[in-house]
């Protein structure tokens, strides 16, 4: 008699269970009335690199809500899928030409370079997949989507203008986080904020009509003083009862100035 192993082996056991799921097709979806359909989206992992055990754990979660949705009967279909990730993925290549070849995006060109990025991206998103693959993952692996595949730009820029044409969206100027090094415009998600010792400045506004008198306000942003038309005060404040409806003399004349600064 086999004497049983006193450790588990997921080696011999996990992937032959797994290839009888996929072969039985037993996580694929197909259209039926007769069932209640539940869908999950799955958070495409971004192809920057391997999974990290955060993946593991989302990917865990959403996989026991499949399963169970399943076993009640729902068609349920759990969409999987990578991210190209942008900005992050060019980055990481940059990096890996740097580390492997001491050229940059600059030195290879354009067109190789993005060669480059598709190389990574195919290399890393199969390891991404493999890895979802080996913690058991019940997707249906034959609607597996890639965020850069044909028709997803095109769909987007449909939406886009569609939204435009309806008024939904509009283009603007705004300030923008902008990177110098990708000579690109960042969203909020990809910067890191640093918080910095600041300083508070104190502006001296003499009255028009008597100099002596004045109001002070504290700024960080003193530079800002040259576009100040007014000063408001809360009407109830007892301290600027004998200015309220009085007027200052403007930065413009030159009569103000600024105290010492004080540390934040």
């Amino acid at each position: 008699m086999q004497e049983v192993p006193k450790r588990y082996d997921p080696k011999a056991i996990e992937k032959q269970w797994y290839d009888y799921w996929t072969g039985h097709k037993l996580f694929e979806t197909f259209p039926d009335p007769d069932k209640k359909s539940f869908t999950i989206m799955m958070p495409p992992p971004n192809v920057t690199g391997r999974l990290h055990m955060g993946h593991a754990l989302q990917g865990s979660v959403q996989d026991a809500l499949i399963r169970i949705k399943r076993m009640q009967g729902y068609e349920a279909l759990w969409l999987p899928g990578t991210d190209h990730a942008g900005i992050a993925t060019q980055n990481v290549v940059e990096k890996n030409l740097k580390q492997n070849e001491g050229r940059t995006r600059h030195d290879v060109g354009r067109d190789e370079f993005i060669d480059k990025v598709w190389e990574w991206k195919d290399e890393y998103g199969a390891i991404i997949i493999d890895q979802m693959k080996q913690l058991g993952t019940s997707c249906d692996w034959s609607k597996e989507r890639f965020t850069m595949d044909d028709g997803f730009s095109r769909a987007v820029q449909e939406v886009f203008v569609k939204l435009y044409d309806e008024g939904l969206i509009y283009r603007g100027n705004y300030l923008v986080n902008w990177c110098p090094v990708d000579m690109t415009a960042l969203s909020d998600e990809e910067v890191d904020d640093l918080e910095k010792d600041g300083h508070l400045w104190y502006v001296r506004y003499p009255l028009a009509d008597d100099p002596e008198q004045s109001i002070t306000i504290a700024t960080t942003r003193p530079e800002t003083m040259l576009g100040d038309t007014a000063i408001a005060v809360h009407p109830d404040d007892e301290r600027y009862q004998n200015l309220i409806g009085r007027r200052v003399t403007l930065p413009l004349v030159g009569r103000n100035f600024l105290s010492s600064p004080t540390t934040m």
